[in-house]
């Protein structure tokens, strides 16, 4: 049987179908396709110091600017999937500050834009940490950096992942019981007994495990390399020798 070459062919019977669906439920049955992002289950916490030195000043570190620039980034690059915070202050255990947790990876169904979501949720854990800080600020000046420590470990969750931990200050710890400035961190046997005095008052900060990145830490010292020095042995004596947590460097 032969056909003739003039015979018109039908359109495919999908295009048809196409043309007939409303837009948007095309767009619903693509997204529906999808596949969505891998769940953030990371927790985070953030520690902001609202000493005299996290002021913008000559010998301050600028706590809001460092805050501003190195937040953000964190929550993304380290896939936190919720954020708690926590004040530096005078008294930080006991501090009156307080703003909740947020949660960067908020439920979502198969036509959720994951990525303006999380957007939108690390855009908020900024604004509270701001209200945080400003907080802090407000509160009697002091820097207890070993209890804001042990504040924010004591609120992340004990199982799953391991936290991680931004901790947006120079680590000048002064509060009513102990002054760094008042003890001598040039020697293992100064560093040594101020250690003892802090952990036979107040025990460690329960961040074993847990990775810790300091903004800001030292910052008073500038150039003056042999201060620095004693300082930061100091804190790593007691930050990874001791408490057993993990410090890095990638938000300075």
């Amino acid at each position: 049987m032969h056909f003739s070459a003039h015979v018109r062919t039908r359109p495919p019977r999908g295009g048809r179908l196409l043309a007939l669906i409303p837009a948007a439920a095309l767009v619903a049955a693509l997204a529906s396709c999808t596949s969505q992002s891998e769940a953030l289950t990371t927790p985070c916490g953030v520690v902001v110091d609202g000493s005299g030195s996290a002021g913008a000043t000559k010998n301050g570190f600028d706590a809001e600017a460092k805050l501003k620039g190195e937040l953000l980034p964190f929550l993304q690059e380290q896939k936190c999937g919720t954020v708690d915070f926590a004040p530096i202050t005078y008294t930080s255990q006991i501090s009156s500050c307080k703003v909740d947790r947020v949660d960067l990876d908020p439920p979502h169904d198969e036509t959720t834009d994951q990525d303006s979501q999380r957007r939108q949720a690390r855009a908020r854990a900024a604004a509270e940490a701001l209200k945080e800080l400003k907080c802090a600020k407000e509160e009697r000046p002091g820097s207890d950096v070993w209890g804001a420590l042990d504040r924010i470990a004591s609120v992340m969750p004990s199982d799953g992942p391991k936290a991680k931990l931004l901790v947006v200050s120079d680590f000048e710890q002064s509060d009513p019981e102990f002054s760094i400035g008042d003890a001598d961190l040039t020697t293992q046997a100064g560093r040594d007994k101020a250690i003892a005095s802090l952990v036979e008052g107040r025990g460690l900060p329960a961040i074993g495990g847990m990775s810790v990145y300091p903004v800001g830490f030292g910052m008073k010292y500038g150039d003056r390399a042999s201060e620095y020095e004693g300082f930061e042995k100091f804190w790593m004596e007691v930050l990874e020798e001791r408490a057993k947590a993990d410090v890095h460097n990638e938000y300075q």
